[in-house]
């Protein structure tokens, strides 16, 4: 089975900036990237898709990332899905959120696309 990702993200420009970032994956090791503009879309796509990491927004519109993230970890057929929230919500009670709810990793915006790319390969186990 192909290894897959999904981002989810309401921002055009920073989710084409992700896609951009993980193309070098779909390229170079067959990784299949998924996207969503909400967190609805997303919740659909991760049903149908499950993929195996998802760099998840917490601030969209319709279902935002929190609650995408406490979805996916109570159902038992998605809950072995790698979250990362990539966020500009950089409190420490805001991280502790998302750690609390299952999240992964917790990544706040501005991010480094390079560090994207490195944390999507070591959580997908490519080398």
């Amino acid at each position: 089975m192909a290894k897959s990702i999904l981002i989810v993200e309401d921002e055009l420009h920073i989710r084409t900036l992700l896609e951009q970032a993980l193309e070098e994956l779909e390229d170079e090791h067959s990784v299949v990237v998924f996207s969503a503009g909400d967190g609805e879309e997303g919740l659909e796509i991760i049903h149908r898709e499950h993929p195996q990491v998802v760099f998840l927004d917490i601030m969209m519109p319709r279902l935002n990332g929190y609650e995408v993230c406490r979805v996916v970890k109570q159902d038992p057929d998605l809950n072995d899905i790698i979250i990362v929230l990539l966020t500009a919500k950089g409190q420490e009670v805001d991280r502790k959120k998302g750690l609390d709810l299952g999240a992964a990793k917790y990544m706040t915006k501005p991010f480094d696309p390079d560090e994207v790319v490195d944390m999507a390969k070591e959580l997908l186990d490519i080398t």
